[in-house]
């Protein structure tokens, strides 16, 4: 926001001015201040070639002034912020504003920096990232409370740009992919952590059900085979006689299972047809226990 000089409407004279609506004009005689001009058409007195007066502008509208400022971090990280400052000139202080500061932008620039350098150093790269807006609140108190002597009020001061070096946005970056990669694997782990444990309950539960069906089918199998062979006779079997009769069904069927198959591997157990029940339960488990002492004894 810099002024500039500016000439009457007439040539060769500065005495009829007009003053555009976005501007201020002052008025000097014989180079002491007159007066502020606003929008419109002005006399401002006698002139010859502008020898008696000149005339200085300065633009009414909201100026955007950028400034970037290099600075570290607590954590020793260089990064360039760039603030944006938005002033304009306070309508009753304009004469302040035309004569009290040669360069506005220098001046704003020097308030900006030394704001900023107070301010990052005491802070880690992520809480610059983190606060950023408290930093422009910091810029924007320390200007508004500065800058109105000069006839200027700040508007809004605003940090739009965050710049460590490469390097270091590289190894944020990268941090940032670990952590995810590091939770995705913690996911991961955790899925098939479920997916074992409900594995193995469902395996619990199937073995439960099916320990429940064997249960009520040998107590299906041994009801019948009282009914079976104590119709009619009211004769009472014991416990020793039902399960004889059990091992016996049982020995039988695994005999047909065996038939059956092309690719069983057996084991033949000696028993005569013509025995009684008590000597074909004494031969499977004579039987049964030969077949496995047979391989105790081979490796003695």
């Amino acid at each position: 926001m810099s002024q500039r000089k500016a000439r009457g409407c007439l040539c060769c004279t500065n005495s009829v001015i007009t003053v555009p609506q976005d501007k201020w004009y002052a008025v000097e005689k014989f180079g002491r201040f007159q007066k502020i001009m606003g929008p419109g058409l002005h006399f401002t007195g006698l002139d010859c070639c502008g020898c008696c007066i000149s005339l200085r502008s300065i633009t009414n509208r909201v100026v955007q002034n950028e400034v970037s400022v290099s600075t570290k971090t607590s954590d020793d990280v260089f990064l360039v912020l760039k603030v944006a400052v938005q002033q304009a000139v306070i309508a009753e202080e304009a004469q302040s504003a035309f004569y009290k500061l040669n360069d506005v932008n220098e001046q704003i620039d020097s308030y900006v920096a030394d704001v900023v350098r107070s301010q990052v150093p005491k802070m880690t790269l992520d809480e610059v990232f983190e606060r950023k807006d408290d930093i422009s609140d910091a810029i924007q108190r320390e200007l508004c409370k500065n800058m109105s002597a000069y006839g200027f009020q700040i508007i809004k001061a605003l940090v739009t740009e965050l710049s460590p070096a490469k390097g270091v946005v590289d190894a944020m970056n990268e941090i940032n992919k670990q952590k995810r990669l590091r939770d995705a694997t913690i996911m991961a782990a955790e899925a098939d952590k479920i997916r074992v444990v409900k594995h193995a309950e469902g395996a619990a539960d199937a073995a439960h059900l099916q320990g429940q069906g064997i249960a009520r089918q040998r107590s299906a199998i041994i009801d019948g085979l009282r009914e079976s062979v104590t119709s009619g006779t009211g004769e009472i079997l014991s416990s020793d006689k039902i399960t004889e009769l059990l091992l016996i069904t049982q020995y039988f069927e695994t005999l047909r299972d065996i038939g059956a198959s092309s690719k069983a591997s057996t084991v033949f157990i000696p028993h005569s047809a013509n025995a009684g029940i008590s000597d074909i339960s004494a031969q499977i488990r004579n039987g049964t226990m030969q077949a496995s002492a047979a391989p105790s004894q081979m490796c003695m």
